[in-house]
C-alpha cells in the first residue's frame, strides 16, 4: 500500500508527519488503513460509527474532523452522525459530546467559531 500511496497523492499521515515520524506514518497507512479498515467483518460505515464513538468518548476531538468526513464518504449521513454524538452524551459525558458536536457543526456547516 505504501508504494500505491507514494505514487498518488500523499496520505493525510504523510502530509502531517512526513519524515518527522515515518514509523507512525507507515503504521497508519499500512496497518490501520491498509489492514484494519479493510477487514470484511464490519462495513466501512460501521467502522466509521465505531470510530466516531471512540473519539467522542475519549475526548479526541482533533481527529473528528477527518473521521466525520470519512464517515460521510463511507455512507453515514449527517443526521446519523449527529444522532450518534447525541446518544453518546449519555455514555461519554455531556462535555465530550458537546465538544464533538461543535466539531461536527463546523465540519457540516463550515466556517469557524
Amino acid at each position: 500500500m505504501t508504494d500505491n500511496v507514494e505514487e498518488n497523492e500523499p496520505s493525510g499521515a504523510q502530509k502531517m508527519f512526513g519524515d518527522f515520524a515515518p514509523a507512525l506514518v507507515g503504521f497508519t497507512d499500512d496497518v490501520l488503513f491498509g489492514q484494519v479498515w479493510t477487514r470484511p467483518h464490519l462495513s466501512p460505515k460501521e467502522r466509521s460509527l465505531v470510530t466516531i464513538a471512540a473519539l467522542t468518548t475519549s475526548g479526541s476531538t482533533e481527529q473528528l474532523v477527518f473521521h466525520l468526513g470519512l464517515a460521510k464518504e463511507n455512507g453515514a449521513t449527517e443526521e446519523e452522525l449527529i444522532e450518534a454524538i447525541t446518544h453518546l452524551a449519555f455514555y461519554a459525558g455531556w462535555p465530550k459530546a458537546m465538544s464533538s458536536m461543535a466539531v461536527a457543526k463546523q465540519v457540516f456547516r463550515g466556517g469557524t467559531d
